[in-house]
């Protein structure tokens, strides 16, 4: 399934939510999609190898392949966003970062989102951001060998908590300074959350660097069309700045999940 010359991707984390979980593979399938994504599928960082193959084997079912994947995020439906700059957690996210490189050895899987975790008053600033720093590093070295890029992602301001990383500058302040030396980081470029927080999302496409892309709209995160974003000319404008990647829809339907792909034409 392409759109402007980008091929599209189903998040099934947001997309088929009609159906059970396992059964959103083929439903991204029947619908055309040729790629999926997934937030962290399991509820446990440190799944047992059963839960591996489970996941592995209904995506293979379905005839199609796994584009990107989220790193353990901590407790989401909770309010929790991540927990790389959590000291406490880092035993949790070593673990996951083993279980994430057994799924991107048995898939096609070469991006990866770790959420940074938000700002927790336990810690001291520097501390919280040289644990995210370190465990930045630390992803990204695990997947460096399949060839992986590891993804940093701008939250909405007022919906993620103390969230700290809110614009596309945020995240490069990140990549070009204590991460500088590490190759395979980049940004996640969101629309949605983008866009919500007042970022230029063609001035920014045309400039940053970017290994993925997720089209939501906004206000409301609804399929394109839905709010007032220019999802087009963003799109428009990555690809004249050479992206060449895979666009994933990862909006919330304002309908059922089938009629909302009615923006695609």
């Amino acid at each position: 399934m392409d759109y402007r010359g980008h091929e599209l991707s189903a998040n099934v984390s947001m997309l088929f939510t009609e159906l059970p979980y396992p059964d959103r593979f083929a439903a991204a399938a029947a619908a055309g999609f040729r790629m999926v994504e997934s937030w962290w599928p399991i509820a446990v960082p440190d799944p047992s190898a059963a839960s591996i193959d489970s996941f592995v084997r209904g995506i293979e079912a379905a005839g199609v392949s796994l584009n990107a994947l989220n790193f353990y995020g901590g407790d989401i439906p909770g309010g929790e966003r991540g927990v790389a700059s959590h000291p406490d957690r880092q035993a949790e996210l070593a673990a996951n970062v083993r279980a994430v490189v057994a799924i991107a050895e048995r898939t096609e899987c070469r991006l990866f989102n770790l959420l940074y975790g938000q700002t927790d008053d336990r810690w001291a600033p520097a501390e919280q951001a040289a644990t995210a720093v370190a465990a930045i590093r630390s992803a990204a070295s695990a997947v460096d060998a399949l060839g992986g890029t590891v993804l940093i992602e701008p939250l909405t301001e007022g919906l993620n908590g103390r969230y700290p990383l809110l614009t596309a500058d945020d995240v490069q302040d990140l990549l070009d300074g204590p991460l500088k030396d590490v190759d395979n980081l980049s940004l996640l470029f969101d629309t949605f959350h983008l866009g919500s927080n007042g970022v230029d999302l063609i001035g920014t496409a045309s400039t940053v660097q970017v290994a993925h892309v997720q089209l939501a709209d906004s206000p409301g995160r609804g399929e394109p069309g839905s709010g007032s974003l220019p999802i087009d000319a963003a799109l428009d404008a990555l690809k004249a700045a050479g992206y060449q990647g895979v666009a994933a829809c990862e909006y919330k339907p304002t309908t059922d999940t089938l009629t909302s792909l009615g923006w695609l034409g």
